[in-house]
């Protein structure tokens, strides 16, 4: 029968491998940045301390479970939204946007490709995102990120939005909430990809609203991030419009509900302990 000591560090090793493909599927996730590898460095080294430390007899590795994990924390949100972004020279007007198949997935819902030839780089649109949590208003900048814009509109009309969960919440570091993706594993997409309308001077604050893509160049899809507090992030996320007081209060109350990180990736984040799901999607000029 194995001791004490030989079972903790059975059960370092099972962590450790755990650790290991949670950081491998983390880089395949949305929005991948430096606050993703420090949350996941810290969770290593806490949970291997503990495990190390632990001298509570047999079931050392089995009593790491959600019933005796910490309460969620409280949460700080700055009341300050960040100022939007500005192109320092305009689009052209109208663009073409080269909307592409995407070879590397299915579409998670059956969706026709925006239309790309001829869009508008000029106005804005309202959208409300109708919620289980409450509605979001959002304002849609065609200056900002034409095809962006061009893409969650044809998104929306279609109810490719309608009955989705928002899958991610982060609410330390990367405080946002993620959507857009029907299977709520942060994998799912539309079946084609958008080109990156990022520019060196975005910054990323309260009331910005952004298109999720993976670390490849023009991956973005369907999946988007409403930030409702800070968010060191580098400028490659295409910013396409901003969230209204209304909706931040949504978010606010979803963020201080917390995340269940333990359904997460290993970075912090996870599912929202409060459920966001869409029920429907108005679009209005």
């Amino acid at each position: 029968m194995p001791t004490n000591q030989q079972r903790r560090e059975a059960a370092k090793r099972k962590l450790e491998r755990q650790i290991v493909r949670r950081a491998e599927k983390a880089k395949r996730r949305k929005i991948v940045g430096s606050v993703a590898v420090v949350g996941v460095v810290a969770i290593v080294a806490g949970a291997v301390w503990w495990i190390v430390s632990s001298n509570s007899g047999d079931d050392a590795a089995s009593d790491a479970s959600p019933s005796s994990a910490p309460p969620t924390p409280e949460v700080t949100i700055p009341t300050e939204r960040a100022p939007m972004p500005k192109r320092p020279t305009p689009l052209a007007n109208p663009v073409t946007c080269d909307y592409k198949d995407d070879a590397s997935k299915q579409a998670s819902k059956k969706v026709n490709k925006p239309e790309g030839a001829g869009v508008s780089s000029n106005g804005t649109v309202n959208v409300v995102l109708k919620s289980t949590a409450g509605d979001i208003p959002l304002t849609l900048d065609r200056a900002l990120a034409p095809c962006a814009v061009q893409s969650f509109i044809s998104l929306s009309q279609q109810g490719y939005f309608n009955d989705t969960k928002c899958h991610r919440l982060g609410t330390t570091g990367l405080q946002m909430l993620q959507c857009g993706d029907p299977e709520a594993s942060g994998m799912g997409g539309p079946g084609y990809t958008m080109p990156d309308e990022a520019f060196k001077e975005i910054k990323y604050g309260r009331g910005i609203l952004a298109m999720a893509k993976t670390q490849q160049p023009n991956s973005g899809g369907s999946q988007f991030f409403m930030v409702y507090g800070e968010a060191e992030l580098p400028a490659d996320y295409s910013v396409f419009g901003s969230i209204s007081d209304e909706g931040l209060k949504v978010l606010d109350k979803v963020a201080k509900a917390g995340a269940n990180a333990q359904a997460g990736n290993g970075d912090g984040t996870g599912p929202p302990n409060t459920e966001v799901k869409f029920t429907g999607v108005t679009v209005s000029a």
